[in-house]
Parts: structure tokens; C-alpha cells; sequence
């Protein structure tokens, strides 16, 4: 059926971690050997009950073949919605991360995410996000998106916690059915 979604790669943790890479061919955290391709044009990532050691950003970079690309390359604009006080503009160029979920040492971040062009090496990979999560301060989201700004063909996402934190949590990467 169209705008059916088909699991592709999937790594749970229980044990705290630094990095889980999702897709990323024989480099994925789920050692299927899975990466975004062109077999769907549209990729969604999901995670839930991400339980970090700090609260601190969750951020991610995309890979190319299946190694991270740390260029300075990323492009990002987020609303960050906060409950115990006024909602937050979050934006950067040039910068070597997008920001995945914001604060999350507490109950648990839960996320969507949608990827575009990870796998046409003629245009710029991007991602949507909206994410949930909670602490002792309150809720707090984020949405919005980022790019990469270099025409390249990626196949995961490289996720990782700001100044070295670890975390647990459910990591599943979908192909969107044409």
C-alpha cells in the first residue's frame, strides 16, 4: 500500500551509550548492514524513551558511507516550545550538528523525524523533526528541521549527545512506500 511504512533498521539500548548509528550500511549500532538507499524516496527515523546521562542536546550528523560527516556544513532553524517559560528560536549555519532533541535527562525523548535526498548525490540532504520530552523543569519540544549543505549521497544518521553524554533508547528507521 502507498504511504506505507517499512521498517528498515532498528537498534534498542539498554546499557548507556555515546553514538548509535541508524542506517550507515555495515557501520549501523544494529549490525544489519542497513542504509538509506533509493529503494524509497522518503525515509522517517524514530526514537522514544531516549533516557540521557545529562541534560544536555541530543545531536546527529549524517553519514556517508556509513562514516559521519563532521563538516561544517549544517544548516538548522527549531522553535523549541517550553513549558515552564516563553518558546525559544534555535538557528545556525555552518555548524557540525543539527540538534535532534533538546534536554533530555529526565522521563524520556520521543521523536519524528523525516528524511529527504539522503540518497541523491545531486541535492542537499535535509531533515524534519518534532520531538517531545520531559525533566523536573517541565515539557519541553522542538520542531523544525536542518540541512547539509553539500550535494552528496548519505545513508544514516550518526546520533550522539553533546560533551560526550550517554543514553539509552529506541532507535527505527523507516522507508516511506512509494
Amino acid at each position: 500500500m502507498a504511504g506505507s511504512l517499512i521498517k528498515v533498521d532498528e537498534f534498542t539500548t539498554s546499557s548507556a551509550v555515546a553514538s548509535v548509528t541508524i542506517g550507515g550500511g555495515s557501520s549501523g549500532s544494529s549490525g544489519l548492514n542497513a542504509s538509506i538507499d533509493s529503494t524509497y524516496d522518503v525515509y522517517m527515523f524514530s526514537m522514544s524513551n531516549v533516557v540521557c546521562t545529562s541534560s544536555q542536546p541530543m545531536l546527529v550528523r549524517f553519514t556517508v558511507s556509513g562514516s559521519p560527516d563532521t563538516s561544517a556544513n549544517y544548516d538548522e532553524a527549531h522553535k523549541y516550545l517550553k513549558s515552564s517559560s516563553a518558546f525559544a528560536n534555535l538557528s545556525g549555519t555552518n555548524q557540525t550538528t543539527i540538534y535532534l532533541s533538546v534536554t533530555t535527562l529526565g522521563a524520556g525523548a520521543n521523536g519524528i523525524y523525516y528524511l529527504f535526498n539522503f540518497n541523491n548525490s545531486s541535492e542537499y540532504s535535509f531533515i524534519t523533526n518534532e520531538t517531545t520530552n520531559s525533566n523536573a523543569s517541565g515539557l519541553f519540544g522542538l520542531a523544525g528541521g536542518g540541512v547539509n549543505t553539500v550535494a552528496q549521497s548519505c545513508d544514516g544518521l550518526y546520533i550522539f549527545g553533546s560533551n560526550s553524554f550517554n543514553f539509552t533508547g529506541n532507535f527505527t528507521l523507516y522507508g516511506l512506500k512509494k
